[in-house]
């Protein structure tokens, strides 16, 4: 197979994690990483062989089509705001596309967004022969893998469950590991579920359900969380979920355990308030007292040397439909490196290694020739051969599914 060129924007955590996997990929010729800060790019580019760097402002489309020519993949790493334009310079020099979430840049709508990546940049990316893939992280990614995998236990569906419980935490506080603008805002919108059949709208730390499964040492409670799969497999039900008719992400962890009272109090609002002499938005106030998730090596061994109050997690899919005539649940979980043997295993935080690693598995299908569609899929839309194929590269990485199909009454 002949090696390929890769451009990727972005050098913040998931653009380091995916960068250093690339590094040791035999398929990768060259990576060239762009950032907005050159010191980024710089520290970035150091601990590599195979990379250049360059300073890229992605608020300028043409400055994208210069960095990507002659690139066979344009991996996008960046802030949502600048989805479009990456999409259109991918089209214009006619590459591959891969990013690690669905974009809101495209309608004022986020399901309008989604909608239009599908079906106007689907066609125009199917026309050049060309392949964009959406939603390649850990979730939306691993997950949407596994449960585009439980459907192979299934005749029917009738509701699946997305489970995510952020268990590490820290003696710091610590709230976020990834970026809390983005974990604030996803926090404070209402959520979207599928209910008999239909999109709608849940709110916000609504809808709770318990789980404590048998690697649990206490009970978890999950709620209602503003996330992507509910829209992609709403959208792709009746081709890749057996038509199914309820499908709800549910969330958990330090991060819901920490906004959740700021919500009810008000004060994930946008909108503004007249305080004293001045009008503030609660959300601006409580986002300029967080700590950034970190980023660097030496500042995840900081927090690992302080001590760890808890070092768990979960990510899990229940699919409930019948098989052979009887109701059954397929219960897939997913394993991973927690805190500690990530920063072990490759210098990165749990959430970087998960969501870092979970990019490159989907950009190593990229690079092997796993994708014979053309035109824009998202991460659950794969055929269970990819599926496969996406977890034995998992394997190396020790990122496993386990699978059981239970009877139920």
């Amino acid at each position: 197979m002949t090696q390929k060129k890769v451009l990727l924007l972005g050098v913040g955590a998931q653009g380091t994690a995916v960068a250093q996997r690339l590094d040791e990929d035999p398929m990768v010729s060259e990576i060239i990483c762009a950032g907005r800060r050159q010191t980024a790019v710089d520290r970035l580019v150091a601990k590599l062989t195979k990379a250049r760097g360059l300073v890229v402002d992605a608020a300028d489309k043409d400055a994208i089509v210069r960095a990507a020519h002659g690139v066979d993949l344009i991996l996008n790493a960046l802030p949502l705001d600048w989805t479009k334009n990456v999409l259109d310079a991918a089209l214009e020099v006619q590459a591959n596309y891969q990013d690690y979430a669905a974009t809101t840049a495209l309608h004022e709508d986020w399901v309008e967004s989604i909608r239009i990546q599908y079906e106007v940049y689907g066609p125009r990316f199917e026309a050049i022969g060309k392949t964009a893939l959406i939603g390649t992280g850990s979730a939306p990614g691993i997950i949407c893998a596994a449960t585009r995998d439980a459907m192979r236990y299934l005749d029917t569906c009738d509701t699946i469950y997305n489970f995510v419980w952020e268990g590490v935490e820290t003696k710091r506080f610590l709230p976020f590991w990834w970026s809390p603008v983005s974990a604030l805002h996803d926090m404070a919108e209402d959520a979207y579920a599928v209910i008999d059949g239909n999109l709608v709208r849940t709110p916000a730390f609504g809808l709770p359900v318990v789980r404590k499964y048998d690697y649990m040492d206490r009970e978890v409670t999950f709620v209602e969380h503003c996330h992507d799969e509910p829209l992609h497999y709403y959208i792709n039900r009746k081709k890749y979920f057996k038509d199914v008719k309820n499908v709800y992400f549910k969330y958990a962890g330090a991060g819901v355990d920490f906004s959740l009272p700021l919500y009810r109090a008000g004060l994930l609002t946008h909108q503004k308030e007249r305080i004293g002499d001045a009008d503030i938005a609660p959300f601006d106030v409580v986002l300029a007292h967080l700590p950034p998730a970190p980023r660097y090596p030496e500042e995840i061994k900081a927090l690992i040397d302080e001590g760890l109050v808890s070092d768990s997690g979960c990510m899990v899919v229940e699919a409930y439909g019948t098989k052979d005539g009887k109701n059954v649940l397929v219960e897939t979980h997913v394993s991973a490196p927690g805190l500690a043997e990530s920063f072990a295993r490759a210098g990165l935080s749990a959430e970087m290694y998960l969501t870092g690693q979970g990019g490159y598995l989907f950009t190593k299908m990229f690079l092997n020739n796993m994708y014979e569609g053309k035109g824009l899929i998202s991460s659950d839309m794969m055929t269970y051969e990819q599926v496969d194929r996406f977890f034995e590269y998992a394997k190396a990485l020790d990122i496993t599914i386990s699978t059981t199909v239970k009877e139920m009454d």
